[in-house]
């Protein structure tokens, strides 16, 4: 779209991006910090095995309270007490909702299920979500690939660990004119990863010799009736903006932001994902809705948030030619960021 540009993710004032993960257990945790005015935010949820925590608080049927902050994490649902840690971190900062007895935060939370990667006994808790949050509140440390929830993200699973590729965290951003808009997502796919540009598979389901890809919705076929093909997937992300919409509206920008899911992963959205996106406004920026963030086909008038998640997704996992050994000297990803950080390829 023309006047669109590629902005650093940290030129959006309103959100702080805060990451810690341990690299041992390879799990994670990162905070989406909103100023202290919060943010209205809608959920679309297409996954049929989410993890999630506050979700009801994004429905436009609930109080219009601001939420102050998304938790995006590994630990399937046991991560979800990352979130008590970055309460009680915001309740020290004196930032949440005062009901006249206690200032509450309102935090929202999805989780990637990464058990099977790294340790499936050490999972992000609430020691981790407070030092995460206290990152996003130093002013963040925004990062992409296997850092923060991303840390044990994997894609093309539906034959199994040994078969699938690393994935990660990724972050993009952009501005046109005053309205400006980032995505952050943490791709752990069931299915394989696709360039929309192109139609070329750029991650997923490798051969059992591991020297090529394989295709995961062959895969798929092939199983027929098999009824659990839980092999521990989700994407979840999260885009937000400076533009001024309500809660309907962020609920609407949720589920047409789930197109441009559909044109990265396949199968994507299955009953073994619990894929998750929250859409976040955090400005005043009057813009109207469908010219900012409807999908288009055409590569002129392609949206922000088919963009937005797009690049993310491409930039956030391993890179072409990484099950031939290219591990560590992959390219560098570019995120959104002004440095770029490498995602390593599964041993």
């Amino acid at each position: 779209m023309k006047g669109i540009r590629e902005i650093a993710i940290t030129d959006m004032p309103e959100v702080s991006i805060g990451n810690v993960q341990s690299d041992e257990a390879k799990t994670g945790v990162t905070v989406l910090l909103f100023d202290k005015k919060g943010a209205v935010v809608g959920v679309d949820i297409s996954g049929g095995g989410p993890a999630s925590r506050e979700t009801p608080l994004t429905s436009p049927v609930t109080a219009d309270n601001p939420i102050n902050a998304i938790v995006l994490s590994g630990g399937s649902a046991y991560g979800l007490a990352a979130a008590d840690g970055v309460m009680r971190c915001l309740e020290d900062h004196g930032i949440g909702f005062e009901t006249g007895y206690a200032r509450v935060p309102l935090v929202c939370q999805s989780c990637i299920y990464d058990l099977g990667y790294g340790s499936a006994t050490v999972r992000p808790d609430s020691a981790m979500g407070y030092a995460a949050c206290e990152k996003a509140l130093a002013g963040g440390n925004p990062s992409c690939g296997s850092v923060g929830a991303g840390t044990g993200a994997t894609v093309g699973k539906i034959c199994g660990m040994e078969r699938a590729m690393k994935s990660g965290l990724g972050m993009y951003a952009v501005e046109l004119g005053e309205l400006r808009m980032a995505a952050v997502v943490a791709v752990n796919a069931l299915g394989d990863i696709f360039d929309p540009a192109t139609g070329k598979k750029i991650a997923g389901l490798r051969t059992a010799d591991g020297t090529s890809f394989a295709d995961s919705c062959e895969e798929l076929w092939k199983m027929g009736r098999r009824e659990n093909l839980f092999t521990g997937n989700t994407t979840i992300g999260a885009v937000f903006t400076n533009g001024k919409f309500n809660k309907a509206q962020m609920n609407k920008i949720a589920s047409m932001t789930r197109n441009a899911y559909a044109r990265c992963i396949n199968p994507v959205g299955t009953m073994a994902d619990g894929d998750s996106i929250y859409a976040a406004s955090a400005g005043d920026v009057e813009a109207d809705l469908n010219v900012v963030f409807r999908e288009r086909r055409s590569q002129k008038t392609r949206g922000i948030s088919h963009e937005s998640i797009r690049s993310a997704k491409i930039r956030c996992i391993a890179l072409r030619d990484a099950w031939n050994g290219v591990n560590s000297n992959t390219d560098g990803i570019s995120c959104g960021l002004k440095t770029q950080r490498t995602v390593d390829n599964l041993p």
